[in-house]
């Protein structure tokens, strides 16, 4: 198989959640393979270092823009960004995601759940339309890539509302596979197990608990970002070109255990 189906070599991505974790792991993986970068995420001076990160290992095809990403106005000020600085938008990364509540379903606050609903499921619809919008201007197909989570499909305990948001968001991604087809848009999801990012660090910073998890993964280790972002990269790339509606579990056999 030849190496030209893994590159992204002329394409334009954008990545929500772009400044750190999952987000900046993908952003670099797709810059590594010769996409240009719209990140977003809500703080500028987050953004700013990644950024400042991205472009010292040499990867200076890059742009950045503060959204939240379930704002329309927002979200459609970065796609624009991304048309002005790089003439097109070929991949959508979306990654950015909010859990701000581990208790039970039965005691959390329901703002809470409304909150991680509203960033998690409808924020990946608003991009999603944006990213749509411009790929069908632009005619010529594209990729959507949503990072969902192993706990859409096993209950875990303290990950019920984000489980839940992700669950959402696996049946939107086979939706607008389904939807988008006939368009060469394809749209499938990444599902990581436990990974080292902020998001996640409840779970991994206590010994006790990364022990009791690590018991449940068979390649016996925490992932780090960059072992998600290889497979958000092989998505957006021809090398997945018959490959729509499914979410790929990156969860080192936790969910074969």
């Amino acid at each position: 198989m030849s190496e030209a189906i893994f590159s992204l070599e002329g394409k334009v991505a954008l990545v929500t959640g772009g400044s750190r974790g999952i987000g900046l792991a993908s952003a670099r993986k797709l810059l590594e393979r010769g996409a240009s970068v719209v990140l977003t995420a809500r703080k500028q001076e987050g953004l700013d270092e990644a950024r400042g990160e991205l472009e010292e290992a040499g990867l200076d095809r890059v742009a950045v823009f503060a959204a939240h990403s379930s704002s329309e106005e927002a979200m459609r000020e970065a796609f624009d960004l991304a048309l002005e600085r790089f003439s097109g938008i070929d991949i959508v990364v979306n990654n950015a995601a909010t859990n701000p509540s581990m208790e039970p379903l039965a005691d959390m606050d329901l703002a809470l759940f409304d909150k991680i609903l509203d960033t998690n499921l409808r924020g990946y619809l608003v991009v999603a339309r944006e990213g749509i919008r411009r790929m069908r201007e632009l005619g010529r197909g594209g990729a959507i890539v949503n990072i969902s989570t192993i706990a859409a499909d096993k209950a875990m305990r303290g990950l019920g509302a984000y489980g839940i948001s992700k669950a959402g968001v696996n049946f939107l991604t086979r939706t607008l596979a389904e939807e988008l087809a006939a368009e060469n848009i394809r749209v499938n999801g990444v599902a990581p197990g436990l990974v080292r990012t902020r998001l996640s660090s409840a779970l991994w910073q206590d010994e006790k608990i990364a022990a009791n998890m690590l018991k449940t993964i068979p390649l016996n280790r925490i992932a780090e970002p960059a072992d998600i972002a290889g497979a958000v990269a092989f998505l957006a790339s021809e090398a997945a070109s018959y490959i729509t509606g499914q979410t790929i579990a990156v969860d080192g056999g936790m969910l074969s255990g």
